[in-house]
């Protein structure tokens, strides 16, 4: 709990207080103030309101303005008359700027850096000073402007974001890691000249400025010194505000509208919005109340609020708590950010507070929810001004006679012994004695204090960090009064007996009441400075700074050592400091709280020393787990996976205990003054910056998936030897109180929050409450005490029952049933076993309850308990123990946690909820919708309220029958509820309810208003209007109406009415045989042919016995179906036309005998292909294969799959099928059709004869294909002789298939002689010997390995191949080396030119060309034409243009000055014109060979 304390500052009595500002660092604040004696003068202020003399801020004239250094205590004050003062409170100098401004100077602003100083007056004139460090200014202004107009507002444009590529403080980061293009951004390499060249890294500071002025006018200054206007508004400027998140710069104006403009980066500005707010008052406030949000304050008892990123308005009011009047208005308001605390002063004198506490899980909630009023402060006068600032977050208040100084203070409280003391005013104590009833409130002298009080010896020990004042009680507890005083700097300090235990430097001293020291416990530099002291029993606790931990036994005279010293710094990783320390009433065991090093965060474990065995362990709120449980999450998993079936009960209760209070640090905790294992403690929750791990939080016993996480719970523990610490109980705190004061078994006792309830609003007086009973006056209570959980009923049991409740619970916790009995066994009390009861209904002990209901003779819950064992959710059956037991929250969260809708919407049901349950069926238990609005109908039903039921009947879909049930006594009002509702089924079942009462009329009327025409029909008919039944039956062709009419007319005699209504019913039947019994034969065959099959049936037998009507009966029996009547009835009619339509529908089911019969009849007519399809479905597979043959019948696909018999038909004779399918295949291959062949012989297996079909047919495509899939030997070799036929020479592709088929197929001679092919082809085409070596290796290697039958003959073809390639191989050798040694190649050359078999190998024309271009390269032109005679010679015949370029022939001829004709026919060279010497290429399409080297 928190108030505010004030103080007065000593201001100037005769004068007004203008204005205060704060100094943004240490406090001091800046006080304005004027008089008709003294003039205007500004007065400074530090945080505990002492004046500071000799500040030389005053002159004769008003103060109109004044502004803070950003970072110095420097401030500059305007004067009325123009003049400007700084004052540099440090160095206490005053400097006076030049006399430049003529008018008032009214605003006043420094850059953020403070280099810059902003002055403008009320002429308009604005001028830039420059300042130095001591906050002089320059002789002359950097820039002036004027802007027309009197200035009222300004406001610095902020700095753009940083760049991150240029942010020094990344960089520096980035250096240090070792990042070298960051090393190189820090450039410190010298310059020229010697000088030191830095790279810049941006603005540091923003020089640019927005100004407004009176007339409406908002003008923007550059860095540079350029003023324009950037915009006129429509009234005087009231306020300026930069919304720097989203760079938009928002304006108010004094008659409350407000502008956005964004904010360009060269200063330009454009108009977003333009909106009017609300309010109304002369002297309207506004300014920022957090981020985006704006607050306004017009003189009214409301702050308006808006939220400007969600467009979202709302209001906060004064009303919900007492300080306020109802006719209070807010005169200013002021936001601090740190504290989250918006600021209203009203024209009463308070101080209103709201606090901004959005709810925890990212719950929605209306606007104004997020702001909690607070009590308020209160000053004398009405408030004209408020602001917060300095770094402890002051709040000055101004009410223009007087400025306060307000500083918040967190109140003092402590419990010992039934007695608990809270502060409740700066000097003033409420005391309850809790073992008499009796309260009492002290005054002390001294404020700013912190209380102890220990019920011992009945002493109360008051200090404030100077000076220590001690109070005993009287006998009988009716009065109490100072004992002593004494004065010390200690804020840490404790009592026992009459000892003062207090820590003042490095050691704790032991005092007497008035002073005395007795004893000093010293303390080393090693262990620290002594921070925390704890008194419990006899046992005194003593916790340093770094973590040592001492413990002391006070029984003896002097305070003597309990233990040895416990070190945590050593022992807890991440060791920060000790916040707070305790120990238990027999000393055996201290619990500690730490602050974590990293973070400066609070260690989520609370650590307990067992001093007996002198060994740490710890409970983590994190995980709500001890430490024997807390296991790290990776490793949990795991062990959830693995012990899921085998985990208990008990296990599973505590497990989702665990999940209660996860999430969380302790904040406080307390041992319990008399149970040495009970320790209570207040836990927070961590703050999350994901909040995807709310979303998913279930509901558990203390929250709910609607309310999100509980901000503060308060967990008790089981501090255990052998069981480490285990949570006892958990439950969240309480909206009334506001922290946890201590334990003693059975209550808790907290500290309530200092507010009075609406209810107690009404009877407060003068801060003292009203009981409406007695009408007394007492005094409000601070202090409030609950119950425990396990002692609910036994608060006044005597000591001996606590102590079993006590030990009944500890052995629970742990799961020792045996010692848990024991505990109670003497206890005979039924409220004692109910206790226990619900104790099981937290710790999910099904076992226990079971006993406990026993011991109750609560026989109704042990059978409901019973019957809820059958059910598979742990949850569910301790939710039918808690309705039992009537703790229904406890139920609902259990169902709610375990998704049981089903049985949460019954518990809602049966607990009157009504709203509940059907919210919950309609979100969760959707099955069970209409049922719940059903059974809520019967709940209104029964309680009398008949119009509330209708639409819940309605809703459940069961008011057909329920609604005129429920008002079958009110016909009235049945009828008109009918006739409300057009549902056609009520409608029938009035107009029956009508036709029962013989109210025929009306009967008919509501039978028409249901379109129940068959009614209508019936009811006409039984009048005896016929003629309106008919035309019923004609307008609507209601079937089943037209029926009635139709039998009706029949027993009348109305033969050809009642035949056309049977019609219109379709019962063709009916018609049929009306027209067979009074032979309408003309109408029968229309009727039959729109029937069923059985109907145009009964028509074909009636007209078969027709002569000359058999036509008609072949067409009925046909169209029925009856294929095998209708074939018989035409081939005995010899209709030969309606034969051949009707074997076009016969499919496998007709008779075999009739389809034979169809097939003779179309093979004598002639109609082959007809007979063979019914011989094909009649199974005649040989039969219409012989015709095919014979006829030569076409085989379709489609014939084809009708003579091929399936695996099944043949009765598994395969043998039988295979020649079928390859007489099929036959057929098709005589007549041509080489693809179905193809399939056919492939479904016969014969793959050889389906390759041979496939080649056939010349489907190059398809032949690839199948060898690739057939995977023989022998199909690969066919394909590839195949592909050997096309023109494999210009399609790599096909060469590529070739090999690969060769070699797949192991024929490798077939393989060897393709490549001898690809190698000549590569010397007549293209004489590309290096490929033509290539592919003779390969062959060579091919034909070796190949395993020919004619072993000689193979050895024939490697001699001849090996000849081949040593010839070649001569001949590329001797060009490869012609470019090294031209005349060893011509040798070369001619030594070849003498093998015998060299045309064989290497064409001879080839090996002369390359000899005579030789000769010509080296102009021995009659070598060279002996070359070609001695060619000519031995190559008959030869086209020399063939092997020699004709430019070298012509060369050579020229040279020897010889006719061309003597060498070759120049008509016509290697077949083309030689006309104008032009050389036509040909295409020449040169692949490389797969498959084969280069070289060889």
């Amino acid at each position: 709990m928190a108030v505010y304390f004030d103080h007065r500052l000593d201001t100037e009595c005769s004068g007004i207080n203008t204005d205060v500002s704060w100094f943004s660092g240490n406090p001091m604040l800046a006080v304005t103030s004027y008089s008709d004696e003294t003039g205007g003068a500004v007065n400074l202020f530090l945080d505990e309101g002492e004046r500071l003399l000799n500040v030389k801020l005053q002159r004769s004239c008003q103060v109109t303005s004044s502004a803070w250094h950003p970072t110095k205590k420097i401030i500059a004050v305007g004067f009325e008359n123009g003049e400007l003062l700084i004052w540099n409170a440090t160095d206490c100098e005053l400097f006076e700027g030049l006399p430049l401004h003529k008018h008032a100077i009214t605003v006043l602003h420094w850059s953020s850096n403070g280099s810059r100083l902003i002055s403008g007056d009320k002429s308009g004139v604005v001028m830039v000073w420059k300042s130095d460090g001591k906050g002089r200014l320059q002789q002359n202004p950097l820039h002036q402007h004027h802007c027309q107009e009197p200035l009222s507002q300004i406001i610095f444009k902020p700095l753009p974001p940083p760049d991150p590529s240029t942010d020094i403080a990344q960089l520096a980061k980035a250096a240090v890691s070792g990042d070298e293009s960051a090393l190189d951004m820090f450039n410190w390499k010298k310059g020229k000249g010697g000088s030191k060249t830095v790279s810049t890294y941006g603005p540091q500071e923003s020089l640019s400025f927005f100004i407004g002025g009176a007339s409406g006018g908002v003008y923007f200054v550059s860095e540079g010194g350029q003023c324009s206007q950037a915009f006129k508004a429509d009234g005087p400027i009231l306020k300026l505000l930069y919304y720097e998140e989203k760079n938009i710069l928002i304006t108010v104006t004094e008659g409350l509208s407000l502008f956005q403009h964004a904010v360009m980066p060269e200063g330009d500005t454009k108009e977003m919005m333009k909106v009017k707010l609300s309010g109304r008052g002369d002297k309207p406030v506004i300014d920022w109340a957090g981020k985006g949000i704006l607050a306004t304050s017009t003189g009214e008892g409301v702050i308006r609020m808006w939220e400007l990123e969600n467009e979202e308005n709302y209001i906060l009011h004064l009303d919900g708590h007492s300080g306020y009047d109802p006719n209070e208005n807010i005169t200013c308001l002021a936001f601090c950010e740190r504290k989250g605390t918006l600021a209203g002063g009203t024209n009463m004198g308070n101080v209103a507070l709201w606090k901004y506490s959005p709810p925890l899980g990212n719950k929605k909630v209306d606007g104004e929810q997020k702001w909690k009023l607070q009590t308020p402060a209160t000053v004398e006068g009405p408030v004209a001004q408020v602001s917060w600032g300095s770094t402890k977050d002051l709040l000055a208040v101004n009410t223009i006679a007087n400025v306060f100084m307000l500083n918040e203070h967190v109140m003092s409280a402590n419990f010992r012994d039934q007695t608990a003391v809270v502060q409740f005013g700066p000097s003033s104590l409420s005391i309850e004695v809790f073992s008499n009833g009796t309260h009492h409130d002290l005054k002390t002298d001294i404020q700013n204090m912190s209380v102890l009080c220990l019920n011992l010896i009945d002493a109360l020990a008051v200090w404030n960090g100077r000076r220590v004042i001690l109070y005993e009680y009287s006998e009988d507890k009716s009065t109490i009064k100072a004992s002593g005083s004494f004065t010390t700097d200690s804020m840490i300090i404790c009592i026992y007996e009459q000892n003062v235990y207090s820590i003042e430097m490095q050691k704790v001293q032991v005092r007497t009441f008035q002073g005395t020291v007795k004893q000093s416990i010293n303390f080393s530099e090693v262990e620290g400075q002594p921070v925390c002291l704890d008194v419990c029993g006899t046992y005194l606790l003593i916790g340093t700074d770094i973590g040592i931990l001492k413990v002391f036994d006070l029984s003896r005279r002097e305070a003597k050592p309990h233990s040895h010293p416990k070190n945590l710094h050593e022992l807890v990783p991440g060791f920060g400091s000790l916040l707070a320390c305790k120990v238990n009433c027999n000393g055996t065991k201290v619990s500690a709280a730490i602050k974590m090093q990293s973070g400066n965060q609070t260690d989520p474990k609370l650590y307990f020393w067992d001093i007996e065995t002198d060994s740490l362990s710890y409970f983590n709120f994190e995980t709500g787990k001890g430490e024997q449980d807390d296991y790290p999450p990776e490793q949990m998993v795991g062990m959830q996976k693995d012990s899921a079936i085998e985990m208990s009960d008990a296990d599973r209760g505590k497990d989702q205990a665990a999940k209660d209070i996860a999430g969380r640090f302790p904040i406080t905790h307390h041992w319990d003054a008399h149970d040495p294992k009970l320790v209570v403690c207040e836990a927070r929750i961590l703050p999350r910056t994901d909040n995807k791990e709310e979303k998913k939080q279930k509901a558990t016993l203390t929250k709910q998936i609607e309310e999100g996480p509980v901000e503060v719970m308060v967990v008790s523990l089981f501090c255990t030897p052998e069981n480490g610490i285990l949570i006892q109980d958990s439950f969240p705190l309480s909206d009334d109180y506001n922290c946890l004061l201590g334990i003693e078994v059975p209550y808790h006792y907290f500290v309530r929050k200092n507010e009075t309830s609406e209810d107690e609003n009404a009877n407060q007086e003068s801060g003292h409450l009203v009981r409406p009973d007695t009408a007394t006056v007492i005094y409000p209570k601070l202090v409030s005490r609950t119950t425990m959980r396990d002692f609910v009923g036994l608060e006044k049991s005597d000591k001996q029952t606590r102590e079993a409740m006590l030990n009944f619970s500890y052995y629970l916790t742990i799961g020792n049933m045996d010692e848990a009995f024991k505990a109670i066994k003497l206890i005979k009390s039924e409220s004692v076993w109910e206790n226990m009861a619900k104790m099981c209904v937290k710790s999910r002990r099904l076992d226990v309850a079971s006993v406990c209901l026993g011991n109750m003779g609560h026989a109704r819950g042990a059978k409901a308990l019973r019957e809820a064992l059958k059910e598979p959710e742990l949850d569910a059956k301790v939710a039918t123990l808690a309705m039992q037991l009537g703790l229904f929250e406890d139920a609902e969260r259990l169902l709610r946690n375990c998704k049981r809708y089903d049985l949460l919407n019954e518990f809602y049901q049966n607990a009157g909820q009504w709203g509940k349950a059907m919210e919950t069926a309609e979100m969760y238990d959707r099955i069970h919708l209409r049922t719940t609005y059903y059974s809520y109908a019967k709940h209104l039903e029964a309680n009398g309220e008949m119009t509330e039921a209708i639409p819940n009947f309605e809703k459940s879909d069961t008011h057909r029958f329920e609604v005129p049930r429920m008002l079958f006594d009110e016909p009235d009002a049945l009828e008109q509820y009918i006739l409300k509702h057009k549902d056609k089924s009520l409608h029938k079942w009035w107009a029956q309810y009508m036709e029962s009462l013989g109210e025929m009329d009306t009967a008919l009327q509501f039978y028409e208003m249901a379109r129940d025409y068959l009614s209508l029909v019936r009811v006409y008919c039984y009048c005896g209007n016929m003629d309106k039944a008919s035309e019923i039956c004609n307008e609507t062709g209601d079937k089943a109406g037209c029926y009635h009419l139709a039998r009706q007319l029949e027993n009348q005699d109305h033969i050809k009415e009642a035949i056309h209504f049977f019609q219109r019913a379709e019962a063709f039947g009916n018609a049929i045989r009306l027209c067979k019994e009074h032979n309408y034969e003309d109408q029968m065959m229309n009727l039959a042919l729109m029937g069923r099959p059985e109907d145009m049936m009964e028509a074909a037998r009636y007209y078969e016995d027709k002569p000359g009507q058999q036509d008609k009966a072949v067409m009925l029996y046909h169209k029925a179906g009856n294929f095998s009547r209708a074939l018989d009835l035409s081939f005995r009619a010899k209709q030969f036309g309606a034969l051949q339509m009707i074997s076009g529908d016969l499919d496998e089911r007709a008779d075999p005998e009739l389809l034979q019969r169809c097939a003779d009849f179309f093979l004598e007519n002639g109609q082959f292909d007809k007979a063979v399809d019914l011989l094909g479905i009649g199974k005649k597979y040989w039969e219409a294969l012989k015709i095919c043959m014979d006829q030569h019948v076409e085989v379709t696909e489609d014939l084809a799959e009708k003579l091929t018999p399936t695996k099944e038909e043949l009765g598994g004779d395969t043998m039988e099928r295979v020649k079928i399918l390859e007489a099929i295949a036959e057929v098709c291959m005589h007549q041509g059709q080489y693809h179905l062949a193809t399939k056919k012989f492939t479904q016969a297996g014969n793959k050889m004869k389906a390759m041979k079909a496939l080649l056939k047919s010349g489907d190059t495509e398809k032949i690839i294909f199948f060898a690739g899939v057939s995977r023989q030997k022998e199909i690969y070799v066919m394909a590839a002789n195949y592909l050997q036929s096309l023109d494999w020479r210009k399609d790599p592709e096909v060469m590529k298939n070739i090999i690969g088929f060769y070699t797949k197929g192991r024929a490798l001679d077939a393989l060897a002689s393709f490549y001898d092919a690809c190698a000549q082809v590569e010397i007549d085409e293209y004489q590309n010997y290096d490929k033509a070596l290539g592919a003779l290796g390969e062959a060579f290697k091919c034909l070796g390995k190949a395993k020919m039958t004619d072993e000689s003959l193979q050895e024939e073809r490697l001699g001849q191949l090996k000849n081949k390639i040593t010839l070649i191989k001569k001949f590329v050798t001797a060009r490869r080396v012609y470019d090294e040694d031209s005349e060893e190649a011509i040798k070369q050359c001619q030594v070849l030119l003498e093998e015998p078999d060299l045309d064989s190998a290497v064409r001879m024309g080839d090996v002369y060309g390359f000899i005579i271009e030789h000769y010509a390269r080296k102009e021995r032109w009659k070598a060279a034409y002996n070359a070609m005679e001695e060619m000519k010679g031995r190559i008959s015949g030869v086209n020399m243009t063939y092997y020699v370029n004709m430019r070298t022939i012509q060369a050579v001829h020229q040279a020897l000055d010889i006719p061309l004709s003597n060498t070759i026919n120049t008509n016509k060279m290697n077949g083309y014109r030689a006309a104008g010497h032009e050389e036509e290429d040909g295409d020449i399409v040169e692949e490389e060979v797969p498959m084969y080297n280069d070289d060889l």
